[in-house]
């Protein structure tokens, strides 16, 4: 097990890292303000149950096939992209009646925002990365097992990432209520949202290979 120190300085670094905005914080805050509160805390359990892939994956060695590989990795990672420029034209293509949180429309379907950021999250390389290049950097072979130490730590990172994107899902969804499905304010959301993800999408697509940067 990690010692008090270790987990004390890991959690500064983490809590670092999760409040920079990226694709899991992108969808968390669209979902929230597209749909509400509780799509946004639905896709924050979505996204870090993606982000238990990784951590076993991580301890089980499956991330550092994924770096050394470039078509591995570049398969993801394009697999990924696709899926984040697909949701963005799903958000841009929406027509009124379908928007979810519009008078007398649909509730959203929670199992569909949960799955789709298990999807967002399993899908990114970048995370997958993260976990190999950030938890060995706090474990001690001296301790235990450093299997079992980067679970203990992954473990750790989701919670204290559940606590910080729920705050983006509970500050998003506080927005929301000034930019209602249904009206021009609603419309431009959307517009913004999916133009998002669509950009977001394709800076994926063009990031660099660990293999060709360490070719280089």
């Amino acid at each position: 097990m990690p010692s008090p120190s270790t987990l004390g300085l890991f959690s500064v670094a983490a809590l670092v890292l999760l409040v920079t905005p990226g694709p899991a914080v992108l969808y968390i805050v669209t979902r929230s303000v597209g749909q509400g509160r509780r799509a946004g805390l639905v896709s924050v359990l979505g996204i870090h149950t993606g982000s238990v892939v990784h951590v076993v994956a991580a301890a089980l060695g499956v991330s550092a096939v994924l770096a050394r590989s470039a078509h591995a990795f570049r398969a993801v990672k394009l697999a990924g992209a696709a899926y984040l420029i697909y949701l963005g034209l799903q958000r841009l293509t929406a027509r009124r009646h379908e928007r979810p949180r519009e008078r007398g429309g649909r509730r959203p379907d929670l199992r569909r925002v949960y799955a789709q950021g298990v999807v967002v999250n399993v899908l990114n390389p970048k995370t997958a990365l993260f976990f190999l290049a950030f938890l060995p950097q706090f474990v001690d072979p001296a301790r235990s097992a450093a299997g079992l130490q980067m679970i203990v730590l992954g473990l750790w990172f989701i919670a204290l990432g559940i606590c910080s994107d729920s705050a983006y899902a509970f500050a998003a969804s506080a927005v929301s209520r000034r930019l209602r499905p249904g009206g021009r304010s609603g419309r431009r959301g959307d517009q913004l949202c999916g133009a998002a993800y669509i950009g977001l999408g394709v800076s994926a697509a063009f990031a660099g290979d660990p293999a060709r940067r360490t070719a280089a």
